[in-house]
């Protein structure tokens, strides 16, 4: 059995566009010229970055530059001759997640078992239901099993690592009164509502008379009119050709329940919108909201602003980029604890990164330092 195009750009994304890698051997080009075909970049640690996985890298991001990006070839390698240094720099920081994730106990066989329910979970979509008969056919259309597991291993990894060392830390370690202080600060951020609505089109209309009749609608609902008959009578939301309001009388729902919107969420979709919902109490009504398709009218059902610890830490995590920082400044101690000595050939490209990690008050000569005076720790 074949796999089909969706699929094969699947396990291709899996796999980040890896090439086989070469041996650890030279060749001659047409030239004469001897090529090398594998070298030491940098040792982390006990670990080595071979000139494999770089060349692999750098492949799969031209690849993206090219595809994703729409850059020639000439620009797309001028991108990646001034990117090479970063690149190198995430392989070390790659290289020393994996390590600290061989360090948390019972990791490697959890991380299994997500490579085994992700690989199956691609590979019935294609009626394959063992990853025996799954592997058999990939190999078949030319993939390597072995290549794409190892891949979801190191993602998997990098996850579960950031996760326990970093992201749970940080979400555990809010206090009651910091937890309380973040949600008094940004309510705003806390607003839920279940919403009806009511939709006029202006496609081939005149938008001021749509808009005089969606105004003489919100009048007669604030008069008592029922919203739902109105909706009903007068909504023109269709999806998949169907008008919904006629099912649904104008309610939002997902999977047949009143769907809840988080006011700071529909910021993200429409501010207009988010604005004319946001000061209003169960039971009221906007005024008509303009948008580039027509008029819409919302009805409040019901309102949330209800404390939420966990909903509270979450956004606590992501304020201000809080999370992202924290995660960053591990990756900078994991590599100032390391031990990481670039290969000679590659040390004029790597070395200023490595001496940035250092603090600000270390010696000028601190990056040689890391490399001269720190021993391999054991793995």
């Amino acid at each position: 059995m074949k796999f089909n195009l969706l699929a094969r750009a699947a396990f291709a994304a899996l796999l980040l566009l890896f090439v086989a890698a070469p041996t650890a051997r030279a060749q001659e080009d047409e030239a004469g010229v001897a090529t090398v075909l594998d070298e030491p970049v940098v040792q982390v640690n006990n670990d080595v970055v071979m000139l494999s996985q770089l060349r692999r890298e750098l492949k799969s991001f031209k690849e993206a530059l090219v595809k994703q990006r729409g850059m020639s070839e000439a620009e797309a390698d001028a991108e990646l001759a001034k990117r090479r240094p970063e690149i190198i720099f995430s392989l070390i920081t790659e290289a020393l997640l994996i390590q600290k994730g061989k360090d948390i106990g019972g990791l490697g066989e959890r991380i299994e078992a997500e490579v085994n329910r992700e690989m199956l979970r691609v590979c019935k979509g294609q009626n394959l239901p063992t990853l025996e008969r799954c592997e058999e056919a990939m190999r078949g259309e030319g993939l390597s099993p072995e290549e794409i597991r190892q891949t979801l291993r190191a993602q998997f990894t990098k996850q579960a690592v950031f996760q326990q060392e970093v992201d749970a830390k940080l979400y555990y370690g809010f206090t009651d009164a910091e937890l309380q202080k973040f949600y008094n600060e940004h309510r705003d951020k806390f607003q839920s509502v279940t919403l009806s609505e009511i939709f006029l089109s202006t496609a081939g209309r005149k938008p001021e008379e749509v808009g005089a009749k969606a105004a003489q609608i919100v009048a007669q609902a604030r008069a008592g009119a029922d919203f739902g008959a109105l909706a009903e009578a007068n909504s023109e939301r269709e999806v998949n050709g169907e008008n919904v309001a006629k099912k649904t009388k104008g309610r939002i729902e997902d999977n047949g329940k009143a769907r809840w919107f988080l006011v700071s969420e529909l910021a993200a979709v429409s501010q207009k919108i988010a604005d004319a919902i946001k000061p209003l109490k169960a039971n009221q009504i906007t005024d008509p909201v303009q948008t580039d398709e027509g008029y819409v009218i919302y009805k409040v059902h019901e309102r949330d602003d209800a404390f939420n610890e966990n909903h509270v830490r979450g956004e606590m995590l992501r304020d201000g980029g809080r999370l992202d920082k924290e995660r960053a400044a591990y990756i900078t101690t994991l590599r100032r604890e390391a031990y990481i000595k670039p290969a000679d050939k590659y040390k004029e490209l790597i070395q200023p990164l490595l001496d940035k990690d250092q603090p600000a008050t270390a010696s000028k000569d601190a990056g040689d330092k890391n490399s001269k005076d720190k021993k391999p720790q054991k793995q």
